[in-house]
């Protein structure tokens, strides 16, 4: 019996050590979808499958991948002129070289309509066309209509005369007599309501000086809306102005060994109900805003190893319905305001239950206003600070480890190494 069992034993593990220690898997026989080839599509320089360094020969590439069902994008090192958004589609990668592959955003063109821009119109009337052409980004806004979701995105298809035509409706009635504006600002690379995309080593020039400011909500140097198991890698993002990256109404989004400088708003900037981000690895540095900001309903995620500097305003973020993050790891210093900041939300509303282990907060509180390591405002409650290095060395005006307001409840700090201030103090 003993003889039969071991034998038994020997035949059902044999398909596992036949491939080794790997444990790979043997070939399927039963397949339920076809098995095709990877697809790859080269684009930049005279040895490419396409050969031109703008966004019209990448986006082409992305066209081209799509009707086969997905693959990989590769630019070569160079720098590509970029004036329309590079849209990306489900199951693509779009990978460059590493920091010589440069998406080079258009000089900024801004004029006014000078007919109103009903809300699901299709085209503007406007003063100047001299610095649009067909395939340029957009946005159009108002005084009324120009902050967050309130502004419309989309593409030039079309020109005649002073007509603009554009691929998506405007979302509101923008009124020229209100300051009506369109600009050729617009998300870089753009992923709208896709599964499964990488965008990899590559750098975006966002050209800052000459561009408008585009809020986060509806643009950003990589732009991720309504997406899901997406990864950010190994890209660097500098001088764009507004958010250096942003994604909104997502589910499962990775960006790590990503770089966000110089740019006229957030540095990395999760939003709008995003579920399960992990940020790690990344780099925020001199921004015109916050490092990281948790702007709506971002939770369950982890920010690990991330290193947020010289920002003018905060390092981190964290406000409305921001709940049940853990940082660890990170190194937030000599940032404008606070290094870590809890908006002034309600208790319905408020940034619950957050952690904070083994992170460095120093230094920071850079403006003339006193800065604090970390700032707990709003009906914020359970929030644990443990294990943390808190200190000031003299460099800064931070003014003490945490700021506690008085309407904050269950506040936990505990076995941190706190230096050159006071640990905790309560409004």
């Amino acid at each position: 019996m003993k003889t039969m069992l071991i034998w038994a034993i020997l035949i059902v593990s044999l398909p596992l050590l036949a491939y080794g220690n790997d444990r790979q898997v043997p070939p399927v026989e039963g397949l339920v979808h076809p098995r095709v080839s990877a697809s790859v599509i080269t684009v930049g320089g005279p040895e490419a499958d396409l050969p031109g360094f703008d966004s019209k020969s990448i986006q082409l590439a992305l066209d081209a991948i799509k009707t086969r069902g997905g693959g990989v994008v590769r630019l070569s090192p160079g720098t590509f002129d970029i004036v329309g958004p590079v849209r990306l589609y489900s199951n693509v990668t779009l990978e460059g070289a590493g920091a010589e592959t440069v998406l080079r955003k258009s000089e900024g063109f801004r004029t006014q309509f000078v007919i109103d821009a009903d809300y699901g119109m299709l085209k503007v009337t406007v003063k100047d066309v001299s610095g649009f052409q067909e395939g340029a980004g957009i946005q159009l806004f108002d005084d009324l209509h120009g902050q967050g979701w309130n502004t419309t995105t989309a593409v030039i298809t079309s020109i005649e005369g002073n007509i603009l035509y554009i691929d998506k409706p405007t979302k509101h009635d923008y009124i020229a007599a209100e300051n009506g504006v369109i600009s050729n600002a617009f998300p870089i690379v753009e992923g709208i309501e896709v599964e499964n995309v990488r965008i990899a080593d590559l750098v975006v020039e966002g050209d800052r000086d000459t561009n408008d400011y585009i809020n986060g909500c509806v643009g950003g140097g990589v732009y991720l809306h309504k997406a899901k198991d997406c990864l950010v890698e190994g890209v660097h993002v500098r001088n764009f102005n507004g958010d250096s990256f942003s994604w909104q109404v997502t589910e499962n989004i990775t960006v790590r060994n990503c770089e966000a400088s110089g740019g006229g708003g957030l540095g990395f900037h999760p939003g709008t109900g995003s579920h399960n981000s992990v940020v790690e690895n990344n780099v925020s540095h001199h921004n015109s805003q916050d490092g990281i900001f948790l702007c709506w309903r971002v939770q369950h995620g982890v920010f690990r190893n991330n290193k947020v500097f010289a920002n003018e305003r905060h390092g981190i973020s964290i406000g409305h319905k921001d709940t049940d993050n853990l940082f660890v790891g990170n190194h937030v210093y000599e940032n404008g305001r606070h290094g870590v900041f809890f908006r002034d939300e309600n208790e319905q509303n408020g940034g619950h239950r957050n952690k904070f282990h083994n992170n460095i907060i120093e230094n920071n509180g850079t403006l003339e206003s006193p800065g604090y390591g970390f700032y707990v405002g709003g009906q914020t409650r359970d929030i644990l600070i443990e294990k943390n290095t808190v200190r000031s060395t003299g460099k800064g005006n931070q003014e003490a480890a945490v700021w506690v307001g008085s309407k904050a409840k269950r506040i936990t700090v505990r076995d941190n190494e706190v230096s050159g201030h006071e640990t905790l103090v309560k409004e």
